[in-house]
């Protein structure tokens, strides 16, 4: 780090769009370099020891949306990345006696409808192939990059382009798209279904890393963004990385250093060097100076241009704007070390099965969600919070010792921001024990089982890694703020209002997830500027 030689390009944060980014730019022939404040890569996509002898992905935790041609072109496989499937999607436990399994296949998934509703169940396939089509749209649009207004005519064609497959599809797919992207996801399924627990069963995904109810227009796309991942080829399909998430992004560090980028660790950025409206380099925290050709950042927006760089160096508009990005996913996120599985009042049994290995999710209705929100919005968190428990160890034994186990609980709805003004640090615990309490009361045996756990409310997610507001997208997922919009409208194709200065991470198109598209599409544009 002592050197001051230039460098073609360096990236601001070692997270999985940061590699994935230096990799792309590496592959073309550029110098290379990441700087990292964390003593390990892999930003909110790492696996650490939480309880002796426990470990488990910390932050992000399930893996579906990671891009194949990333997967492929970076040889994650042949640095040792081993993904599995889930045998079956969700399992959600609805009362003592209730519970509802999604995925598994078309037939039986229809067969788990029929207990509920036999229209419904009818309506699956249709259903189906109607996400699917605009998944596919979704799936094209995600490669590409957003037009930027100010270019006027060139804007104006690269949006048709973009936007001729939908075009091609018929009437059907254009009505699914518009629908999916205007209204709330309760609108959406009730257009659907009518059982409220096969509701939920979908409408979960539109909220989740989504500060928002299942009310709110616009969260409908967000319930689509969460479909149009694949794991091994089958769409929709979701899947854990054996060691954990952390293997994704120790796999894409091995990539990285096979083409020659350089990786400095404990190297936090405290400020984005501006000469001449042009970025020119970073100040480490130890007073270094490093200066390159290029600079990407692979930090949350936000982060980047309310703390790294002076407000003297942004034109008002943008310091407004930016003000006004909004951030905070009402996520709160909890790794529990268990001395046994759950066993779940509706399906008992502490022996793996594979309810055990599917994504246990305690919403059962979507009411019950809206009222989390409210809740959140109200009092800080839900009294009823939405819960969705993983256990990979039933998958992975390397994550815990024989006969243990290790669970992800990720759950919504809780305010970034308190609103009585307190701080988080002063009710962690207490929201820990709520959580802990709704998971109990569908699997008494919870509490009791519980040895060790690693608590991360929002501004534990802000201060560990970096998410502001906790938010695990970067910024909201709301529709002022996607495609060109993100994370502001003229600054959506990866390039920010200062020269050579370029932003990596998902608070760029297509948004959050462990997707490494937006450290591909912006490896791409830098490209095209050298």
């Amino acid at each position: 780090m002592k050197s001051k030689k230039l460098t073609d390009a360096l990236i601001i944060g070692g997270g999985h769009n940061g590699l994935v980014c230096a990799f792309y730019l590496a592959n073309a022939g550029l110098n290379v370099s990441i700087y990292e404040k964390r003593s390990i890569v892999g930003g909110a996509a790492v696996t650490e020891e939480f309880h002796p002898g426990f470990r488990n992905s910390v932050a992000s935790y399930t893996v579906s949306l990671l891009n194949p041609k990333i997967i492929k072109d970076m040889n994650l496989q042949g640095h040792g990345l081993e993904i599995v499937k889930r045998p079956i999607s969700n399992f959600l436990p609805i009362d003592q006696s209730t519970y509802l399994k999604l995925g598994g296949g078309l037939v039986r998934t229809q067969n788990e409808f029929k207990k509920f509703s036999e229209k419904d169940a009818a309506q699956l396939p249709e259903y189906y192939d109607r996400i699917e089509a605009v998944a596919d749209v979704l799936r094209d649009l995600s490669i590409k990059t957003p037009p930027n207004p100010k270019q006027g005519l060139r804007a104006a064609l690269n949006t048709a382009l973009q936007f001729w497959p939908i075009a091609t599809k018929g009437n059907q797919v254009h009505r699914d798209v518009y629908d999916l992207f205007t209204k709330s996801a309760r609108s959406f399924l009730d257009s659907w279904f009518e059982n409220e627990h096969i509701k939920a069963a979908f409408g979960f995904d539109s909220i989740v890393g989504n500060y928002a109810s299942p009310d709110t227009p616009g969260s409908a796309y967000v319930l689509l963004h969460h479909v149009f991942g694949e794991v091994d080829g089958e769409k929709g399909a979701w899947g854990h990385a054996i060691g954990g998430m952390g293997a994704i992004t120790q796999a894409m560090q091995k990539a990285c250093n096979d083409m020659g980028v350089k990786v400095f660790t404990d190297a936090a950025v405290n400020q984005v060097i501006v000469e001449n409206g042009a970025a020119i380099g970073i100040q480490l925290d130890d007073g270094n100076l490093i200066k390159a050709k290029k600079i990407v950042s692979n930090l949350n927006p936000k982060l980047l241009y309310k703390k790294l760089i002076s407000e003297k160096n942004l034109d008002p508009e943008f310091n407004r704007s930016m003000d006004g990005y909004k951030c905070g996913s009402g996520t709160f996120r909890m790794n529990v070390a268990l001395s046994e599985l759950p066993d779940f009042s509706a399906l008992p049994g502490k022996e793996v099965a594979e309810h055990h290995q599917s994504g246990i999710v305690i919403a059962p209705t979507l009411d019950y969600m809206d009222k989390a929100y409210i809740d959140a919005k109200s009092h800080g968190w839900s009294t009823a919070p939405i819960v969705e428990m993983l256990i990979p160890s039933t998958m992975d034994t390397t994550l815990a010792p024989e006969g243990k186990h290790v669970a992800s609980l990720f759950c919504q709805q809780f305010s970034p921001t308190l609103p009585d003004g307190s701080s988080w640090q002063d009710h962690r615990l207490d929201a820990a024990d709520t959580i802990i309490e709704t998971v109990t009361k569908h699997a008494p045996n919870f509490r009791e089982s519980i040895l060790g756990m690693m608590i991360l409310s929002p501004l534990d997610l802000e201060e560990k890694f970096g998410l502001i507001g906790g938010d695990i997208m970067h910024g909201q997922m709301s529709l002022d703020q996607m495609w060109a919009a993100r994370p502001l409208m003229n600054y959506g194709n990866y390039r920010g209002p200062l020269k050579s200065l370029y932003m990596c991470g998902s608070g760029t198109h297509p948004g959050g997830g462990v997707t490494g598209l937006p450290g591909k599409n912006a490896a791409r544009e830098i490209i095209k500027d050298l």
